[in-house]
């Protein structure tokens, strides 16, 4: 399995956002995870398009290739941030259910714009949406802390509902990406990829210490042990 580290931009520098994203992104990272959020439908307010487009030209690996900025949005309503957020370079663009008026239809306009669709689950919302959406998905994100602030511990009964929808994926036969937002750090991530993760979002355990290669290293060490 080929695991993807995504560090979150809600726990970088503010004041120096560019060169965070390109430090992080020396230091070994395969995604940009960008968290955005409205003080809506979650407590908190962050990132605009505009950012996102600013930062675009930054998330690049120093031979030039392009790191895939992987956008959450933790908005209601959903599609026309989501058509923004594509317009200005997101690659990923995954949202809440719950914040959609209607799933299918969210998931297809993402998709008409050139990204890749994914579906987030908060800690205590079921699954069943997939039974409907789930062969139009290209990432599926759980959630193990409560959406609105970084800096949150793990919620061990994230690890039940990961080996769920990894069940899930696998009976599609689809190429889904299996992604965990919340707490991640170097001793529980190879937890998390036992559940059956694929993708690890990590911010505060990546952006909170001097040496953003050493972290990585370590996650990617875990993973292989």
């Amino acid at each position: 399995m080929t695991y993807r580290i995504a560090p979150s931009l809600l726990s970088a520098d503010f004041a120096r956002l560019g060169e965070e994203v390109k430090n992080v992104i020396a230091a070994g990272s395969d995604w940009i995870h960008f968290d955005v959020m409205d003080n809506h439908y979650v407590p908190n307010l962050t990132f605009g398009p505009m950012i996102c487009s600013a930062l675009k030209s930054h998330a690049k690996t120093a031979a030039g290739v392009a790191v895939p900025i992987d956008v959450h949005l933790m908005v209601q309503p959903v599609d026309a941030l989501a058509a923004a957020f594509a317009e200005a370079g997101a690659d990923l663009i995954s949202f809440h259910p719950d914040a959609s008026g209607h799933v299918h239809r969210s998931i297809q306009a993402i998709k008409s714009k050139g990204c890749q669709a994914g579906l987030v689950f908060n800690p205590a919302q079921p699954l069943d949406v997939l039974d409907w959406v789930i062969e139009d998905l290209d990432l599926i994100l759980i959630m193990s802390v409560n959406p609105g602030f970084g800096g949150q511990s793990f919620i061990d009964s994230a690890l039940r509902k990961i080996e769920a929808v990894r069940r899930r994926i696998t009976a599609s036969g689809k190429d889904i990406r299996l992604e965990v937002d919340g707490g991640i750090k170097v001793d529980n991530i190879r937890r998390v990829a036992d559940a059956g993760a694929d993708t690890f979002v990590a911010g505060s355990a990546i952006f909170g210490q001097p040496d953003y290669r050493a972290v990585i290293n370590a996650m990617r060490a875990a993973l292989a042990a």
